[in-house]
């Protein structure tokens, strides 16, 4: 069933894997007890941090434009909402029609009035006043009465929704120009030469990303190529650590890059990273591969092992990898990493990133039904993960060149007095943000002056992704960089010493994220699926499928037997190997639909009057059968239905769910006698009941899930169900048939 191979795990990459879904609360306590700082160091990081944040708020007014506009709009507040969703959206809209009423929309009941002179930034309230008159001119050329009452309305009237459209999307480019260097290479490395500029280091990237075709691939590869060789003319310098460099994401460079696809990512993408990394040791400049979701970290990692064990580049210390705290495996992954810094005699630039894909990860995993979440659900336990990784990262600086992406003031103090006195490391911010926070660093020689700024390079059509993680991290009303000048909070409460917060929870998981088991709360239970991605899991996947099935099977008519009828069989065939036999079947007669037909009829009475608690537990009962043969069902479905492995463990998932919601929404329905009218007014209380015998067809693409959703509906209300399975899949009807019967 799972045809590739699957990598040898053993020592740290194992216990990486292991730690994917680990108990949040204990892996938090193994963390905290790893990092080497006592409350007197504790106490002094406190106080470095605090004297950084009085002078970030002594210079407010010096804040940079993009930063001041994020802070007044910051995501708890609806108009924050409404620029980042008209942000999203505006930049994929090809027609001026829907522009104009997506606009309209969004832009006209938004309180921009309340955000007016809140700000000391010339940008921000510019900003304000534009939105505010744009949402003015939505609301009135919607409204049917001409009642403008000021030169300004007049003037917007005779605008129209046109003007508005050019506007914002001019406002977009505006914002995207305060998040992007340049829109080429040429013009991002000019404008860091610029004098404010000049005292930083750039890492640049090429934006784009999750590459969608073979040319989308090509095209980034090549996008990256030319970089590399305009960062390496314009630095004639020896040392590669303060050297500009190029970040690099897997995903541009390879149509399918996922695990279902790993024997060809391996053979397909490695030589291009490959080839990128032999040219940036050519200009003396180093590449960083950047992070990606957690279900690609594994195959991350074997793609940069291979190319860091290339002959080809050995005297090139260059090879970089981000890596993200937020992840529990980060920790063991340090070390692995460690451990192939040794093996391959290198040194590895390593850039440690809070993560920004939280929100995905999350619901990914609850979606996809995973044992628990690859991330932490506190941002406090973010922080802590980040600040044990950081030491660690340090410790094997004989393995690393550590560089620390952060716009937290308390993380960054926490670095300097880990470090010591070595200064062989570096900080990171964001181009566009954290510019005042790392003035003041910069200023503290005692803080360390190392720092590369994360320059995104390319048109504003090509910002979206970023443009929207950015807001999501950087606009949320929990980041730092919002919280930092705001004069309404304390300067202990902006530090936010994680130490001191861990310590006063009750809970390390956050109450109000229960594990993807449980998202339905008390309702019903989630159904399980399988991690695809995660090794430790498709072990023990391989070995349930290998053995679930004992070919050939058998599917005939439920009242062959008892009519003693004589069936020609045919054979069903595996789709995807014609040659294989999966099992036979015999079609029902037209005596044996009949007998059915009245065995339906006379059974409905005795199986409408068993209460509806009962036939709901009975749903119940063959849900929790059909998960314990997960993997039964699945090898079902891909032998005779031809399914994909990972469409397979959504149709049983999706037969789970269906089983448990019916048997919840029947409790809830049938379970109360309902308010009827009676012919003369009266009220009758009646209480729902079945309506007799129903016929059950199900489709051929959803052999499982289907059939078994509509049987139980039928059934748990009351009903008796004479089931027809599609032609192509009675194998899998039958295994299903028998699982209700063995419940009840």
């Amino acid at each position: 069933m799972l045809n590739e191979s699957l990598p040898q795990l053993a020592g740290s990459a194992r216990q990486m894997q292991q730690a994917w879904y680990a108990d949040e609360t204990e892996h938090v306590r193994m963390l905290q007890a790893q990092i080497p700082l006592d409350e007197q160091s504790q106490a002094k990081i406190r106080e470095v941090a605090a004297q950084v944040v009085s002078q970030v708020r002594a210079r407010a007014d010096e804040q940079g434009a993009l930063e001041a506009f994020m802070r007044e709009y910051d995501l708890s507040s609806e108009e924050g909402v409404v620029l980042m969703c008209l942000a999203e959206a505006l930049l994929r809209i090809p027609d001026d029609e829907t522009a104009e009423k997506l606009i309209a929309d969004k832009l006209a009941d938004a309180d921009w009035e309340s955000h007016l002179g809140k700000s000391s930034s010339l940008f921000v309230n510019a900003s304000t006043w534009g939105l505010m008159l744009t949402g003015r001119l939505v609301q009135l050329s919607q409204s049917t009465q001409n009642n403008f009452r000021s030169v300004i309305g007049k003037l917007a009237n005779r605008s129209g929704e046109p003007v508005v459209r050019l506007a914002v999307r001019q406002a977009m480019k505006i914002m995207g120009h305060q998040f992007v260097m340049g829109r080429t290479i040429k013009a991002a490395l000019e404008r860091s030469r610029k004098k404010a500029n000049q005292p930083y280091r750039y890492s640049f990237d090429m934006l784009g990303e999750a590459a969608l075709t073979e040319a989308d691939a090509q095209r980034y590869f090549e996008s990256y190529r030319d970089a590399i060789a305009a960062i390496g003319a314009s630095f004639d310098g020896d040392d590669i650590y303060s050297a500009p460099s190029i970040s690099v994401k897997l995903s541009a460079l390879h149509p399918r890059y996922e695990h279902a696809q790993r024997a060809r990512v391996l053979k397909e993408l490695t030589p291009k990273l490959l080839s990128l990394a032999e040219l940036a040791a050519g200009n003396n400049i180093a590449l960083t591969v950047d992070a990606e979701e957690a279900e690609r970290l594994m195959l991350s990692l074997e793609v940069f092992a291979e190319v860091a064990r290339a002959p080809s580049i050995q005297q090139w210390n260059g090879l970089g990898l981000a890596i993200q705290a937020y992840q529990k495996r980060c920790w063991y992954l340090i070390e692995w990493l460690a451990e192939l810094a040794g093996e391959s005699g290198r040194r590895f630039p390593v850039r440690l990133v809070k993560g920004a894909y939280w929100d995905t990860e999350i619901k990914l995993a609850q979606v996809e039904g995973w044992p628990g979440y690859p991330v932490f659900t506190r941002k406090v336990s973010t922080d802590l993960s980040y600040i044990a990784c950081a030491a660690k990262l340090l410790h094997h600086r004989q393995a690393f060149y550590p560089q620390f992406a952060t716009h937290n003031a308390h993380t960054i103090a926490a670095i300097r007095e880990l470090a010591g006195d070595r200064l062989d490391y570096e900080y990171q911010r964001l181009h566009g943000m954290g510019d005042d926070l790392y003035s003041q660093v910069r200023a503290q020689p005692e803080l360390h002056d190392a720092c590369r700024v994360y320059a995104p390079v390319g048109s504003h059509e090509d910002l979206l992704p970023y443009l929207v993680r950015r807001l999501l991290e950087n606009g949320a009303n929990t980041s730092f960089v919002n919280r930092i000048s705001d004069q309404n909070l304390d300067i202990d409460e902006v530090v936010g010493d994680p130490f001191t917060e861990l310590a006063g929870l009750d809970s390390i998981p956050h109450p109000q994220i229960s594990l993807p088991a449980g998202i339905y709360g008390d309702s019903r239970v989630n159904s399980d699926g399988v991690p695809l991605s995660h090794e430790l899991a498709l072990e023990e996947l391989q070995a349930e499928l290998s053995s679930s099935l004992e070919l050939p099977l058998e599917a005939m008519p439920q009242l062959a037997a008892k009519l003693k009828t004589n069936h020609s069989q045919h054979t069903v065939a595996d789709p995807a190997q014609p040659q294989k036999v999966v099992g036979y079947v015999a079609n029902a007669t037209s005596e044996e639909v009949a007998a059915a037909i009245d065995a339906a009829h006379q059974g409905f009475t005795e199986w409408d009057a068993v209460p509806v608690t009962e036939r709901a537990d009975i749903l119940r009962r063959a849900a929790d059968q059909l998960q314990q043969q997960q993997a039964h069902f699945m090898a079902l479905a891909t032998c005779e239905a031809g399914k994909t492995v990972s469409d397979a463990v959504a149709e049983v998932r999706e037969a789970i769910d269906f089983l448990r919601y019916y048997a919840q929404q029947a409790e809830r329905l049938f379970g109360q006698p309902e308010e009827m009218p009676g012919p003369t007014g009266e009220s009758n209380h009646l209480r729902l009941a079945g309506r007799g015998v129903f016929v059950c067809i199900s489709p051929w693409n959803f052999p499982l899930a289907i059939f078994a959703g509509q049987i139980a509906a039928a059934l748990v209300a009351g009903n008796t169900v004479l089931a027809k399975p599609a032609e192509q899949t009675p194998l899998i009807a039958t295994a299903m048939v028998r699982l209700l019967h063995e419940a009840g």
